[in-house]
């Protein structure tokens, strides 16, 4: 990780190492992999979320994060997730990190038996433990930020995640880490508008960093998407889908906010 990171993301860091250590003592790879025989089939996300020529939804379930506080409180995961898809998202994106954004790897499972919709991972993503898990608690994709892991690790959850069947959304944030992406052979590219620095949010950086993606990828536009104008621009730029979170967890009728983003 570069050293201008900000602090408040260190901390995140340097709690999350501790806390995987933690629970490889509470819970081994060989109990995950008890776990993985027995766990429902994945669903394929990308199918779920690719139609030439239209924009589709990943809707976002978190309870609270560092720049936005508190954003849905009573939190239920089966109710909103069921909200989610009779409004007509595409896919779930589940926040599960447990100390800065109040997730929970359980709600991987939670969402997963109560929607058809497959499940995207949304964490800190430093070991292949947690690819483990993901897939273990019901997990069909995972979020892996290039911006935190150095090319050795990353190739390794990389080619993990694919060898126990999931997907990776590859996120980056500027031109340096999209040159990693495309090195890797990630197909899944998310770019991420909020900086991970100072959690500003610039819808430049997916103007700028789009038209340098080939066009065999598919690309996942993040952040400060908040209205129908924001997809319709979004879809016009060249995003396949868009993942949002905060603009629709604020709102009291997901079903009805989630219809009103995604209208044709």
């Amino acid at each position: 990780m570069n050293a201008d990171k900000n602090t408040a993301l260190l901390e995140i860091l340097s709690y999350k190492r501790k806390r995987v250590e933690q629970l490889k003592e509470s819970e081994s790879v060989s109990d995950l992999h008890k776990k993985i025989i027995s766990a429902p089939p994945i669903r394929d996300f990308l199918k779920a979320v690719y139609q030439p020529g239209r924009l589709r939804l990943i809707a976002e379930l978190k309870k609270a994060s560092p720049s936005a506080g508190m954003l849905r409180d009573p939190y239920r995961i089966p109710e909103d997730a069921r909200s989610y898809e009779q409004g007509g998202a595409h896919a779930l994106s589940i926040l599960t990190e447990e100390k800065y954004f109040l997730g929970e790897v359980h709600h991987l499972r939670e969402a997963k038996e109560s929607v058809r919709l497959p499940i995207l991972r949304k964490d800190f993503i430093i070991d292949p433990y947690q690819v483990y898990e993901s897939r273990a608690y019901g997990a069909d994709a995972i979020l892996l930020i290039i911006g935190l892991l150095n090319d050795k690790t990353l190739a390794e959850l990389f080619q993990l995640t694919h060898n126990l069947g999931m997907n990776a959304l590859v996120e980056i944030h500027d031109t340096e880490e999209l040159g990693r992406a495309l090195r890797l052979g990630a197909n899944i590219i998310g770019i991420n508008s909020r900086n991970l620095r100072d959690l500003s949010v610039n819808r430049d950086v997916f103007r700028q960093l789009i038209p340098l993606i080939p066009k065999d990828k598919f690309i996942v536009a993040e952040s400060g998407i908040r209205t129908k104008e924001d997809m319709d621009a979004l879809k016009q730029a060249g995003a396949n889908a868009a993942l949002v979170g905060e603009s629709l967890l604020r709102q009291p009728d997901l079903m009805a906010a989630t219809k009103r983003l995604i209208a044709s």
